[in-house]
């Protein structure tokens, strides 16, 4: 069965320079996948596509059965910055988003459903402030609010939290956690953040270096949800989880850097998952 989108044999070219090729890869519908590679790699280039911000140079997208060919709102980003309209309020800027979706809500109801996302990232009393007047973490529950709102099928995002300072790294990490995890609704980000993919993740995509870069691995993460920031680390089989990702960013994406063994294609890509979920033994180190 095709996944509820379905990336078949994409590839990305600036000249003569290949960023990446031949990657194949799906998102079932209520699964949070999470992509993980060094700078280089093409990873925003992959959501950007995603996204139908830019086109792929071969291959193609399905998404529930129609092929991707432009921006949707059926697919919401939420960038690396906050990406705020600054002349508006927090109200406002969700109220924008809301208003291109729904032409012709009245405005009542428009007002009223942005002010219940708001209040789901916990902003209730700053609805009316301007960017300006907000922190960087009350910046990205606006963005995310903004891209709740449209209740998108498909949500998208480019390292939302690497601009954050630890603590509300942490603090938004959680509040996704329960905003879309569990299979509340589909979902790929990128992340350089391995403890965030553990915490988020059904499944984590390992991309080899660039240039010329591909999917090397895609590992399933068996951490039962609900999953507590806090407490996740004292989980069996967390560390070697966590060692085998860490192992492969520090070396195997660096040795794999440009190979293709013979007669390899992007289907033939390992799926990896640890033969005992509750077992703290490292992983079983897979390469194609």
């Amino acid at each position: 069965m095709r996944p509820y989108l379905s990336i078949e044999g994409i590839a990305r070219r600036y000249g003569e320079r290949t960023v990446f090729r031949d990657l194949w890869f799906g998102v079932n519908r209520g699964e949070f996948v999470c992509l993980i590679g060094h700078s280089g790699c093409g990873k925003t280039t992959i959501l950007n596509i995603l996204a139908g911000l830019e086109a792929p140079d071969d291959g193609a997208l399905v998404m529930d059965g129609h092929e991707v060919s432009g921006p949707s709102l059926d697919r919401a980003v939420i960038f690396q910055s906050h990406a705020l309209y600054p002349w508006l309020t927090a109200l406002g800027n969700v109220a924008f988003a809301l208003r291109s979706r729904h032409p012709k809500m009245p405005k009542s109801e428009i007002e009223a459903r942005a002010r219940a996302a708001l209040t789901l990232v916990g902003l209730k009393d700053a609805a009316d402030q301007k960017p300006s007047e907000l922190s960087g973490g009350m910046k990205q529950r606006v963005g995310i609010a903004r891209a709740l709102s449209l209740e998108p099928a498909m949500l998208l995002m480019d390292e939302p939290f690497s601009a954050l300072d630890a603590l509300t790294r942490g603090t938004l990490q959680d509040e996704v956690v329960g905003l879309v995890g569990g299979g509340k609704q589909t979902a790929f980000m990128i992340t350089h953040d391995v403890d965030e993919a553990i915490l988020l993740a059904d499944r984590i995509i390992l991309m080899t270096n660039g240039p010329d870069a591909r999917i090397a691995e895609i590992v399933t993460n068996p951490m039962p949800r609900p999953r507590d920031r806090t407490n996740l680390h004292r989980q069996p089989g967390y560390y070697a989880l966590r060692n085998h990702i860490v192992d492969f960013l520090v070396t195997r994406s660096r040795l794999l850097a440009g190979t293709r063994p013979e007669g390899w294609t992007g289907r033939d890509v390992p799926h990896i998952t640890p033969t005992d979920p509750v077992s703290s033994q490292p992983l079983e180190t897979i390469a194609p």
